[in-house]
């Protein structure tokens, strides 16, 4: 059985960033690594003392567009995140692959946007490092909407400013929430990434039909 796509019917594409484009290793090891361990430096505590104090706060804004911003996290914990993150800058990786679509992408004249949680200043720092931005028509951060891509609001707010047919877009996203809430929108082609964090095991997706790499959609792309 094929899953390949029918690209003479797609205009629109939609890529996620951290976990589709970008090893989600990084933002694993940094929310759950890193961060508790210079909060613990800062308040003379153990990791592990750390972790249990942080976690619950980090599970609780999960879901709402805080939970991506980088200013309401450097005011929650007194924390300056934009600079912890260029000290762990260097595990920002591409997943094989990734820059070889986008080019292919490209050549086929069609329309190529970013569409990430993350914030502004987090795309900036990732684009800056990986070179990515050059690939892009343009890049759509949901904080623009202050609602993430899993809130059933994002879509209409996104439709109202940049044009879209949404029979004809395809989406990439390693959010099973968010690709929901794209197909109770009507986006019409969607895939899972089953590999967001080489570093963990493979995830179920569930219905969406996912892809182990960007080479999978390769086929019939012209």
């Amino acid at each position: 059985m094929t899953h390949a796509l029918p690209w003479q019917a797609i205009d629109t594409v939609f890529l996620d960033m951290d976990g589709t484009l970008l090893d989600l290793h990084f933002d694993n090891h940094f929310w759950l690594e890193h961060v508790p361990l210079r909060w613990a430096e800062k308040h003379g505590v153990s990791l592990d003392e750390a972790k249990q104090a942080l976690f619950p706060r980090f599970r609780a804004m999960e879901g709402t567009i805080d939970w991506y911003c980088v200013d309401y996290w450097s005011r929650e914990l007194d924390l300056d995140i934009t600079a912890l993150k260029q000290e762990v800058a260097h595990l920002i990786q591409v997943h094989p692959q990734v820059a070889g679509f986008l080019e292919v992408l490209a050549a086929s004249q069609r329309r190529v946007v970013l569409l990430t949680n993350a914030h502004e200043k987090v795309v900036e720092l990732k684009m800056g490092l990986t070179g990515l931005a050059k690939h892009f028509d343009k890049l759509i951060c949901a904080h623009t909407f202050r609602i993430p891509k899993e809130d059933p609001g994002f879509w209409p707010a996104l439709a109202e400013q940049d044009v879209f047919d949404p029979e004809r877009t395809l989406f990439v996203d390693d959010s099973l929430p968010v690709l929901q809430a794209a197909r109770d929108y009507g986006i019409r082609y969607l895939r899972a990434v089953r590999v967001p964090d080489a570093s963990a095991p493979p995830k179920q997706t569930g219905d969406f039909i996912a892809i182990e790499s960007f080479n999978d959609l390769l086929e019939n792309l012209t």
